[in-house]
């Protein structure tokens, strides 16, 4: 059986298709304006996506030839440059982030099967097999297409997609101690997870549908309705991406 991950790389294209939308439907003044992110402007969030790309270019070139090629040369550099890029015309942003998500789909469609078992090594010091850098990408493109504030929400972004955010969520989240205990339980389907550290807590249980719960899990604006038991606030979870 092939390794390579055929259904993360189709939802990578999609969700590249989804953010270039986003990002075209900009006015040049809108580059400017505020992202969902604090700090940062739409300009720097599409700087962002685009260096993002070339960071995973940099994993999978390490999955094919077995010298190591970190996503970035540093904390800092990787900082500068998405500073530098915010202050570019607009026109040159969009050109920038097109070529950069040509020179990922190409990577991707060409890395031989043998190699997706190579294990590469993310920004934050996480071993994983180079079939995880498709779901990287679709992490990558689809919360950040939310978070240009223009017109995608989570009720964009496809079920399994979201459901898979939670998951990484739930695991990034699981029994820390600064994340109230927290079980989410869809309504679209048999899907529940535990956040947080419930050993010395009864969770609180959030219902909604999967693209609210997904927005709340990573701290987004929520699209629809969340129930969560008693009637009472949601608790507040910890940043996450």
């Amino acid at each position: 059986m092939s390794a390579r991950p055929a259904a993360m790389l189709e939802q990578a294209a999609k969700g590249t298709a989804a953010f270039e939308a986003a990002v075209h439907g900009l006015t040049d003044p809108g580059f400017t304006r505020p992202s969902y992110l604090p700090g940062w402007s739409r300009a720097h969030l599409v700087t962002h996506v685009a260096r993002n790309a070339d960071a995973l270019v940099n994993l999978l070139t390490w999955a094919r030839t077995g010298v190591e090629t970190p996503m970035y040369a540093s904390g800092d550099q990787r900082a500068r440059e998405i500073e530098e890029g915010a202050r570019r015309p607009a026109a040159e942003l969009c050109a920038e982030l097109l070529a950069a998500d040509s020179r990922l789909a190409e990577e991707f469609a060409a890395l031989p099967d043998a190699c997706w078992t190579a294990t590469v090594r993310t920004a934050r010091g996480r071993e994983v097999p180079a079939s995880q850098v498709p779901w990287m990408r679709v992490r990558e493109v689809w919360v950040h297409a939310v978070d240009l504030s223009v017109d995608t929400s989570f009720d964009d972004v496809p079920h399994d997609v979201c459901a898979a955010l939670v998951d990484d969520v739930a695991a990034s989240f699981r029994g820390r101690p600064d994340c109230p205990a927290v079980r989410l339980r869809s309504e679209d389907g048999p899907h529940t997870w535990l956040l947080g550290d419930s050993a010395g807590a009864e969770p609180v249980v959030v219902r909604g549908d999967l693209p609210s719960l997904a927005a709340y899990a990573t701290g987004r604006p929520v699209p629809g309705p969340l129930y969560p038991a008693g009637g009472g606030t949601l608790p507040k979870l910890p940043a996450w991406l």
